[in-house]
C-alpha cells in the first residue's frame, strides 16, 4: 500500500515542461506530457547528475540538457547506447491533483 501525497495542480506543470520538488534528501523532477501524463524521478542524470527538470520534454522521455543523454521518464533508464538510471516515483492524478507515492519505484545507486 503506497502513501500517497498531494504535491501540485495539473495546471501547474507546463506541458513538456517541468516543476521541481525539493525533499531533504534529493530533487524529484516532475514532468507533464503533451498528453497530460506526469512522471516523477531523480532530477539528477546518471550520467555526470545534469538537471534532468531542464532539459527537453518529447513523448515520455526527458533529454538531459549537459551532455544530450535521453532518459526514459517511466523507467528512468538511460535510452540509446548509454547506461545508467534514475530513481523514478510513482504518479497518479485525481480530480486535477497530482499525488506522489513516498516511496521510490527504483533504488538507483547514488
Amino acid at each position: 500500500m503506497s502513501n500517497w501525497t498531494e504535491i501540485a495542480k495539473l495546471e501547474d506543470i507546463p506541458r513538456l515542461g517541468s516543476r521541481v520538488l525539493t525533499t531533504d534528501t534529493m530533487n524529484i523532477a516532475l514532468f507533464r506530457t503533451a498528453t497530460d501524463e506526469v512522471f516523477a524521478i531523480r532530477d539528477e542524470c546518471p550520467h555526470k547528475q545534469g538537471p534532468l527538470s531542464q532539459g527537453i520534454v518529447h513523448g515520455t522521455s526527458v533529454t538531459c540538457p549537459l551532455h544530450n543523454w535521453k532518459i526514459d521518464l517511466a523507467s528512468g533508464e538511460a535510452l540509446g547506447p548509454d547506461e545508467g538510471c534514475t530513481n523514478t516515483f510513482e504518479t497518479k492524478i485525481e480530480d486535477g491533483r497530482v499525488f506522489l507515492a513516498l516511496a521510490a519505484a527504483n533504488e538507483a545507486a547514488a
